[in-house]
């Protein structure tokens, strides 16, 4: 194990890619150390990020199915993907997912609403329909406004207020559930990458968090 760590930080050193080491000590943990020895680092830091991004959306989409309710929107993908693969950085703390979600959802929302665009159907209107394009714009560019304005970046944010904005998912109750699977991812990235070793936070990056990462 010592010497397949020892692999990890010489790769993290040349690639900028701190993750693989923790992959060796959630392995170490369940035994699976000997993964290391067999197969190239790399490859079994991609297996870890898939096996987590399966298991978290998986669990999400079941909840989903049984509930009737979408827990599973195309926005939480890249959110999954950022928790695991860089879930020291500031855009992936709680913080920053939960806020920047909440904002494009408020966001996009509003310009839903304010702009007229609620009045037809997603997909009713078969030409240009520009209340919904205005609506697309202004939910964007202010879900970016906002989260500079509160400092909670988070990208995939941006993908959750067009999914409003343009009617997709508009339903108050449906935003609520929205939110409530951004939590639930949260706590499932907050129980695997603490297993993994990682300082991953409650709440924010503190700065000391990220010089002991670094």
């Amino acid at each position: 194990m010592r010497g397949s760590r020892h692999t990890l930080q010489n790769q993290s050193a040349s690639g900028g890619n701190e993750g693989l080491e923790h992959v060796a000590v959630l392995l170490d943990r369940v035994r699976l150390a000997w993964l290391l020895n067999r197969f190239p680092p790399r490859l079994v830091w991609s297996a870890y990020v898939f096996v987590n991004g399966f298991l978290t959306i998986a669990l999400l989409a079941l909840l989903a199915v049984l509930t009737n309710s979408p827990f599973v929107f195309p926005s939480l993908g890249p959110t999954a993907y950022l928790l695991f693969i860089a879930p020291l950085a500031e855009n992936s703390s709680p913080r920053n997912t939960i806020l920047g979600h909440a904002i494009g959802l408020i966001c996009g929302y509003a310009a839903f609403t304010l702009t007229g665009a609620a009045t037809l159907p997603f997909g009713a209107h078969p030409g240009v329909y520009w209340p919904r394009i205005i609506a697309a714009a202004l939910s964007l560019s202010a879900t970016g406004a906002f989260m500079v304005l509160f400092r909670a970046s988070h990208p995939p944010a941006g993908a959750t207020t067009l999914i409003v904005s343009l009617g997709i998912i508009s339903q108050p109750k449906e935003l609520v559930i929205i939110e409530a699977a951004v939590f639930i991812l949260v706590a499932q990235a907050f129980v695997i990458n603490r297993l993994a070793g990682l300082a991953y936070p409650i709440w924010k990056i503190h700065e000391t968090s990220q010089l002991r990462s670094a």
